[in-house]
């Protein structure tokens, strides 16, 4: 029998850096996750510095101090660290960087909210941890641990069965209710992927199957509880979701469970 709970949260404090696993976070009032996405790094024309255009941003390490809102950033395969302040520290952070990348580099804070792919549903994304186990399986030489860098997902479900996440979206243009804890969601839509997954997380290096096996096992695997619909094409993974009507006391907690109403809304 089903019991979905959350087992996983991870927050990702800077578009396209690493992420860091946390077991309690705080929705903003914007309907985000505090810290999640909450800095982003631009060119000098002011256009985005992540993985789908640099495949040198895999190669770069980035932990994080919450508390402390420290960043020690690295590069892949040397020993070197540098840490800095988020708030206080900018300009280093900036300098590192542009070092690394070898151009101007700006660093974008979004207090409010957060640089997300996606403004129609700008809610934290969704997936279960039998579907990465079950995708890792395709695979041999991936690691659950591998695809959760390559995706992204904020939060992972556990107590269910692989694509489960899959029963929190609907028809296209409707939105389907749950709460995870005591925070209300709506499901939107099975999350398209970019270039990104396709890579190697700690390198860079692309991997041409990689596309083509998910679409193709997708469309195979896809469960009966998924509306067909929703897919124009099959490369896929993980839920879009919105948070509705968000308050600064709502909090999200490992262990929470996920539950339906009697309803969904349109």
């Amino acid at each position: 029998m089903d019991s979905p709970h959350l087992a996983r949260i991870d927050i990702f404090p800077v578009n396209a850096l690493d992420g860091v696993s946390v077991d309690r976070v705080r929705v903003s009032s914007t309907g985000t996750l505090d810290a999640d996405r909450e800095f982003g790094l631009v060119n000098a024309k002011g256009y985005w510095i992540n993985g789908k255009r640099s495949s040198a941003i895999h190669r770069l390490r980035a932990t994080f101090d919450l508390e402390q809102r420290k960043v020690t950033l690295s590069v892949q395969g040397h020993g070197d660290r540098s840490t800095f302040s988020l708030d206080h520290e900018r300009d280093h952070i900036i300098t590192w960087m542009g070092r690394y990348l070898q151009q101007p580099v700006k660093l974008r804070q979004c207090k409010e909210s957060s640089f997300t792919d996606d403004l129609r549903a700008s809610g934290p994304t969704i997936v279960s941890t039998a579907t990465l186990e079950t995708v890792a399986a395709w695979y041999p030489y991936l690691s659950v641990e591998e695809l959760r860098r390559r995706f992204r997902t904020n939060l992972e479900i556990d107590g269910v069965p692989a694509f489960w996440e899959d029963r929190l979206y609907d028809a296209p243009g409707t939105f389907k209710a749950f709460t995870i804890g005591s925070v209300p969601f709506l499901g939107c839509y099975p999350c398209q992927r970019c270039i990104v997954p396709t890579r190697d997380s700690l390198t860079g290096e692309g991997d041409r199957q990689f596309q083509k096996t998910l679409s193709t096992q997708r469309e195979h695997m896809l469960p009966a509880w998924a509306n067909r619909d929703q897919f124009k094409h099959y490369y896929r993974l993980a839920v879009n979701t919105k948070i509705p009507e968000p308050t600064d006391d709502l909090w999200l907690s490992v262990g929470d469970r996920l539950t339906f109403p009697t309803e969904n809304i349109q």
